[in-house]
């Protein structure tokens, strides 16, 4: 477990669980995509004009993953998922979305907002120390 910043505690999923969320939680017909530590996942729709796709999710998490107080940063929306369980938390960058699983949270029947705010601090988390753990690609150069 670890331990959050007010001291309740919630419990971290595995990097191969979190990749099977994922996978359930995107549409079929988006093949390129690129996952982060914290469960924080950018879909590319035209790969085949981005050459090294590591980089430009680098840059894109770096510009908007980070929140900052009082701006776009702190917007988003929650969606429930229906062939997996949990949510994706999605914000201002175009395409970026964050894994929210169940077991993540303390609350047996959490609402909208306790959701969202979980995963904007995990997008938060990932751009700014962005770690990729998984890329998918089928266009291939």
């Amino acid at each position: 477990m670890k331990q959050k910043a007010d001291h309740q505690k919630t419990e971290e999923i595995a990097e191969t669980e979190l990749l099977h969320h994922v996978r359930l939680s995107i549409n079929p017909k988006f093949q390129d995509w690129v996952l982060f530590k914290n469960g924080t996942y950018i879909i590319f729709e035209h790969a085949e004009e981005i050459r090294h796709l590591e980089s430009t999710a680098l840059k894109l998490i770096k510009e908007f993953g980070p929140v900052y107080s009082g701006e776009r940063s702190e917007d988003f929306d929650v969606t429930d998922l229906k062939n997996t369980e949990g949510w994706i938390v999605s914000g201002h960058g175009y395409g970026m979305y964050t894994y929210v699983s169940p077991q993540e949270l303390k609350y047996k029947k959490p609402d909208t907002a306790k959701i969202g705010l979980f995963g904007r601090k995990k997008r938060d988390l990932d751009g700014r120390n962005p770690v990729i753990i998984h890329v998918n690609r089928k266009v291939k150069f």
